[in-house]
């Protein structure tokens, strides 16, 4: 390990700031900024790069803010507290062009600016917290296995604030972990994440549902094993195992623009790839399209059902994308890709270049994965037509973007 005084002159994705040591090695500094100049300790030296431990800040940049809360920096859940909402815009932004740009080669790419979050506290409808050793609920350090132990947190939205300091969970054996989540009119779910089968008696006062989810079943031990969750005029059915956007507010914005983007006509065939409980189809459905539907998680699929019950012309294969892609006999008119973080596979990749749809719609949550994949589409024939990040993450370098392609004859 090694002290280093380096001056600082970007923000990589990943929420660390970085800059060059005397042999030009590419050196990231967690909760710095660019235009700093500081001390700091190497932790992880590898040959082209290291990572390091922020020391001191000899130079202030005038950027930088006393974080909200008395957590940041210990806790990995945020990682630009110490900076302005604006600023936190800005760098998202630059960190989309510079990864279409260096990791998908695309020069000069279409990035709009960041759309904003009404508000950059409270926002998400989800938390998931390890539990320390006596039982109470906590996160995970940054880069460790530590739990750190929660005393306030400025993310969730004001029903998961008022409803997590309120419990008291003691000591459950087999118990790994805990999320909480909050639907309309503010209902509320804890979701215990156990090994075996639930060895507890619970009283619960809380106005909450209890699911209990282990490798051997799912029990309901209090109220629904669903939340209702409002999107535009929608109110969507989610099961405690189904994904959801964290971001609620945001979520319509998403909506909308995917819509936008995608611009179906009645009677369009639409691919709705990764289609979760069917917040994208019910809209597209909505538009006329005839839509073909395809998701792996069969608790999704079950609410999937439930959400798009009044349309009739919607086919929905309960699959991995390959698989079902290998299968589907019908040729879309426009996809909607909205992957898990790993991005699209080789084979999926594969065959939608195969199936040439003439528009894609691509909403992605890492911006690695999507300039790998967008690399590959432009390759094959795909051009870039825009790129929106929209900030679902306030406080965290977390990115989601919708990106537009179309198909060049």
């Amino acid at each position: 390990m090694n002290i280093l005084d380096l001056t600082l002159t970007g923000m990589a994705y990943g929420g660390d700031a970085f800059g060059r040591d005397a042999d030009n090695r590419m050196i990231f500094v967690p909760f710095a900024l660019p235009g700093e100049r500081v001390r700091v300790e190497t932790v992880e030296v590898h040959q082209r790069w290291a990572r390091a431990r922020l020391v001191e800040v000899i130079d202030v940049s005038p950027q930088r803010i006393a974080p909200r809360c008395r957590h940041f920096a210990d806790c990995g859940g945020c990682h630009y507290q110490h900076m302005p909402y604006s600023e936190q815009l800005r760098i998202k932004t630059e960190i989309v062009r510079s990864q279409l740009e260096r990791l998908g080669g695309f020069k000069d790419p279409p990035v709009e600016a960041t759309v904003a979050s009404p508000s950059p506290w409270h926002t998400r409808n989800n938390l998931q917290f390890s539990l320390t050793s006596d039982g109470r609920l906590g996160f995970m350090a940054a880069n460790s296995n530590h739990i750190v132990s929660i005393e306030e947190c400025y993310l969730p939205e004001p029903d998961l604030t008022d409803l997590w300091p309120r419990l008291d969970l003691e000591t459950i054996p087999g118990l790994d972990r805990v999320a909480l989540r909050v639907g309309a009119g503010g209902a509320r779910m804890i979701i215990l994440h156990g090994k075996g089968e639930p060895e507890v008696e619970m009283v619960i006062d809380l106005p909450a549902s209890v699911v209990w989810f282990s490798p051997v079943g799912t029990s309901v031990m209090a109220g629904d094993g669903f939340l209702p969750i409002e999107v535009l005029d929608r109110t969507f059915q989610v099961s405690a195992h189904s994904f959801f956007q964290v971001h609620t507010v945001l979520a319509g914005e998403l909506v909308s623009r995917v819509l936008e983007a995608i611009e179906v006509r009645p009677g369009e065939t639409v691919f709705d790839l990764y289609a979760g409980v069917g917040l994208f189809s019910a809209f597209l459905a909505r538009a006329g399209a005839l839509l073909v539907a395809v998701e792996e998680s069969p608790w999704a699929c079950a609410d999937f059902v439930e959400n798009l019950d009044e349309y009739n012309d919607i086919e929905l294969y309960e699959a991995t994308v390959d698989v079902a892609l290998s299968s589907i006999q019908s040729q879309p008119d426009a996809v909607l890709v909205d992957p898990p973080r790993a991005g699209l596979s080789r084979e999926v990749l594969k065959l939608l270049i195969n199936l040439a749809p003439p528009r894609l719609v691509y909403v992605s949550c890492d911006t690695a994965t999507l300039a790998r994949d967008g690399q590959r589409l432009a390759k094959a024939g795909y051009h870039l037509e825009r790129c929106t990040p929209i900030d679902l993450f306030p406080q965290t370098y977390h990115i989601e973007t919708l990106s537009v392609w179309q198909r060049q004859e």
